[in-house]
């Protein structure tokens, strides 16, 4: 069982918040993040990703890849990969909408990663992760995506990856929106907050 599992089990009775407000042109981005080897059974890796639509969750995951990657930036790049495809249909579906959006952009906190998408040069050191290379630099020389380094502190998919404090897991569920059923702010009567409420169970 990965960490991000037993983190979303600790999320029973809590809701994606979505707020009303979405600016246009539409803001796609993700967050991704991979927990290099942290199967201590067979050394494979957890990947997460979480993507938005504006400041709106609109789509999660969280699972062990299925070989073993031989350093964090394979790993990681694999699971910028398989999000780029995620968010390259979501560009082909706002596309035929005719719905104006930005360019769709993944937050990584690998700087090898983002390095290896922009730097050709790098070319001859990820010859056993070739095709991803080539997918992820097409879309960014076609400016259909961007990979963008922040800071391990702002990685908000660290909640589907890693094991957390308790502290830790909260401040990053926030920046999900995802809000205890608990709270004040819900009103199963409609009343009050504005938003649309989407109910999990995780």
């Amino acid at each position: 069982m990965g960490s991000g599992e037993k983190n979303l089990k600790i999320s029973q009775g809590h809701f994606v918040s979505w707020p009303t407000s979405i600016t246009k042109p539409l803001v796609i981005h993700a967050f991704c993040d991979t927990d290099w080897a942290s199967d201590v059974d067979d050394r494979r890796s957890t990947s997460g990703a979480a993507k938005f639509l504006g400041p709106n969750l609109i789509s999660w995951w969280s699972h062990k890849q299925k070989v073993t990657a031989r350093s964090s930036t394979e790993t990681e790049y694999r699971s910028i990969a398989q999000t780029s495809s995620e968010l390259t249909w979501i560009h082909a579906l706002l596309t035929e909408l005719k719905a104006p959006f930005s360019t769709p952009v993944i937050f990584c906190d690998n700087q090898s990663v983002v390095s290896i998408a922009h730097n050709p040069a790098f070319h001859s050191r990820t010859t056993h992760m070739e095709i991803d290379v080539f997918f992820i630099r097409g879309k960014i020389q076609a400016k259909q995506l961007s990979i963008v380094h922040i800071p391990a502190l702002d990685q908000w998919a660290d909640v589907l990856t890693k094991p957390l404090s308790a502290s830790r897991f909260e401040v990053l569920r926030d920046k999900l929106n995802v809000k205890s059923v608990s709270s004040e702010n819900l009103s199963l009567r409609g009343g009050g907050g504005g938003g649309v409420w989407v109910f999990v169970q995780m």
